[in-house]
């Protein structure tokens, strides 16, 4: 019999097995209530902060227990690290015989059908030589592989436009009609998962397969034991994208160019069929035009002010019926053609639900408008009933955890916003000693937020600080507008000669690589450098945050969730905005220390954190560093050794 208390011990089987392994009192802690709670099949929302060693502490009794395990993690990236090292060294150090198996979605795999179709294509001449070469690639590719996920073909970058070609969509799958259904990769890769012990995928999957049925997992979930949620402060914003509904312009752009070439490949001789297609898709494209802004969020109220978008989305539904009604006469002479006959039903469906008023009670309604594509949304003002009815489906244990779920070790937003009202909570502080490793400082003399200077005097704030701590930096900023900004002040600046790196001049990856080559690098950044990002050592001994992260009010959803909040006589500020700032503001955080012999400050530029009454509550939710007001002792602390 196992005894977690030895396996976590300084002599025990982790220490033994894991170079580097170090006994942690909240390690074993966490995996002694995690251990309880998979036993009793109860759900614990668990906060690890940085260093704690979360993944082993799930991992162990996870996979002592026995039965079935899924578990999700917030990017792809993860998944790989779980399954490819974390999952096989636990496994190894347990001599466990467990099965493991990685389930991502569908875009994920070569798709035999759509590859063949691609090869077949003499229609495909916008394609550039290139791409004809990668083309190739894939085609040896998936004659060899064994699984088919493009993750393993390096050759052929990630956003090369050929992978549409030869990937499908939840839409394009013709499913157990495809001619090549029996040797699918996305089917071969449902059937491991379900005979695995241990199945790993990310929160979107998650998502998509518990609302869709599309994923394979519909079958896992009624015989899996634990669900474990790995970055778990990313479900909100995921469970809200899957339990709402949504139709972009990209997907009927992408049914015109399939319907196109199913009709040359089955119905050359129908004339009807690509006049039809070629009057949706530039009603489609039509949409997309009457909205002149770019990269922007709209709400319903405001796009009603728009009467071209109104008279453009009847003639794009107009367009669709005449299509559906063109590929119902020809749907029998093709799978491909029989597919795009469904797609254009159901993306009718969705598109006149939208437009329904009563149908869309409890949704907030809302446009996402993109450089080349339009998007209607319809997001639920709660999540939180949808996935209880998702729980209590079965009993099983349900574990919720990351380094950034409660405001001040108080868990009632994230468990209100989730459904968790059974659940029980815990917290282990990170084991780094804050006091001595990390300083807090907050400039003054700043002005608020919203003044038209705001970003100029942070970067004049910024600079003795990114001259003492000698680049070696992180500038994370709350807007892109703001991030361009600091990048252009940098550059012009007097005397600061350090190199700079500004989020999108490569992959993150890329960026990531180049900042701890360089060692005294400044990486400016928003939103994609917030979080899941791990520079260990001197590279990084400054994060500068340009302001608290708020939401922007002005956000279709968020407005609406704040009026349902507040008309219910709650404070909506206290209750939902500033929490969620707080778990943001936490994770930016997070990126200062990483190990234990790290040093570092945190520069936190906004007034707010002085000035407001609810300031302190934000500054006491951050782990529990000495905080100074002094530029002097910043540049005492670089230079202290």
């Amino acid at each position: 019999m196992f005894d977690i208390d030895s396996i976590f011990s300084s002599d025990g089987t982790l220490s033994r097995h894991i170079t580097g392994f170090r006994t942690r009192s909240q390690q074993l802690e966490m995996a002694q209530a995690i251990a309880d709670t998979i036993a009793k099949h109860r759900i614990l929302v668990a906060e690890a902060g940085t260093g704690t060693g979360k993944t082993l502490a799930y991992l162990v009794p996870a996979l002592l227990a026995g039965g079935k395990v899924i578990i999700s993690t917030g990017t792809k990236t993860l998944q790989d690290q779980l399954f490819n090292r974390d999952i096989p060294t636990v496994r190894a150090a347990l001599k466990i015989p467990v099965t493991i198996a990685l389930l991502k979605g569908r875009a994920n795999y070569i798709c035999h059908y759509y590859l063949e179709r691609a090869l077949q294509d003499t229609h495909l001449s916008f394609i550039t030589r290139d791409e004809i070469q990668y083309l190739q690639q894939i085609e040896r590719y998936a004659n060899n592989s064994k699984n088919g996920d493009k993750s393993g073909l390096s050759e052929v970058p990630e956003n090369a436009v050929i992978w549409q070609q030869v990937t499908s969509t939840r839409d394009s799958c013709l499913g157990s009609e495809c001619p090549s259904y029996k040797k699918c990769f996305v089917m071969e890769a449902r059937k491991q998962a379900l005979a695995a012990d241990v199945v790993v995928v990310n929160h979107h999957l998650f998502f998509a397969d518990v609302m869709l049925r599309d994923e394979g997992l519909s079958e896992l979930l009624p015989a899996c034991n634990t669900v474990i949620f790995d970055e778990a402060h990313q479900l909100p914003e995921t469970a809200s994208l899957f339990f709402g509904e949504s139709i972009s312009t990209g997907q009927l752009l992408d049914l015109a160019r399939d319907a196109k070439v199913e009709a040359i490949q089955a119905a050359g001789d129908f004339a009807e069929l690509p006049n039809a297609i070629a009057a949706m898709e530039k009603a489609a494209r039509d949409l997309r035009l009457t909205v002149v802004e770019d990269n922007t969020r709209l709400s319903l109220a405001a796009i009603k002010q728009n009467a071209g978008f109104s008279a453009a989305l009847d003639n794009l539904l107009e367009k669709l019926k005449m299509l559906a009604k063109q590929l119902e006469n020809q749907a029998e002479r093709s799978e491909g053609l029989e597919n795009c006959w469904q797609r254009t039903n159901n993306h009718l469906y969705l598109i006149q639900r939208w437009r329904d008023e009563t149908e869309m009670q409890g949704h907030v309604r809302w446009i996402e408008i993109y450089n080349q594509a339009l998007q209607l949304n319809a997001t639920p003002l709660s999540i939180a009933e949808i996935f209880q009815k998702q729980m209590i489906a079965s009993p099983r244990a349900w574990i919720f955890t990351s380094a950034t779920l409660s405001v001040k070790k108080d868990f009632t937003h994230y468990n209100e916003e989730m459904g968790l009202v059974t659940a029980q909570t815990a917290c282990w502080e990170s084991p780094f000693n804050f006091a001595e490793q990390a300083l807090l400082y907050v400039p003054v003399g700043l002005p608020e937020p919203q003044h038209r200077t705001y970003t100029d005097q942070v970067v004049q704030a910024a600079l003795p600080v990114l001259r003492a701590s000698r680049g070696r930096a992180f500038f994370l900023c709350t807007s892109l507008r703001a991030m361009q900004r600091v990048y252009e002040l940098l550059q012009t600046a007097d005397e600061f000669d350090f190199p700079l790196l500004l989020q999108g001049q490569g992959s993150r990856s890329y960026m990531l690589e180049r900042f701890r080559e360089l060692n005294n690098a400044i990486l400016i950044g928003s939103q994609s450098f917030w979080e899941g990002v791990d520079v260990r050592g001197e590279a990084l001994s400054l994060v500068i945050i340009d302001k608290l992260p708020f939401a922007p009010p002005d956000d279709p959803v968020l407005a609406a969730r704040i009026e349902k909040i507040n008309s219910e006589g709650r404070n909506a500020f206290m209750e939902y905005q500033l929490p969620r700032a707080v778990i943001n503001l936490k994770q930016g955080a997070g990126r200062l220390i990483r190990d234990e012999a790290d040093r570092g400050v945190l520069m936190i530029c906004d007034p707010r954190l002085t000035t407001k009454a609810y300031g302190k509550q934000i500054w006491q939710s951050l782990p529990p560093m000495k905080r100074t007001r002094d530029l002097v002792e910043v540049e005492h602390f670089f230079n202290a050794k």
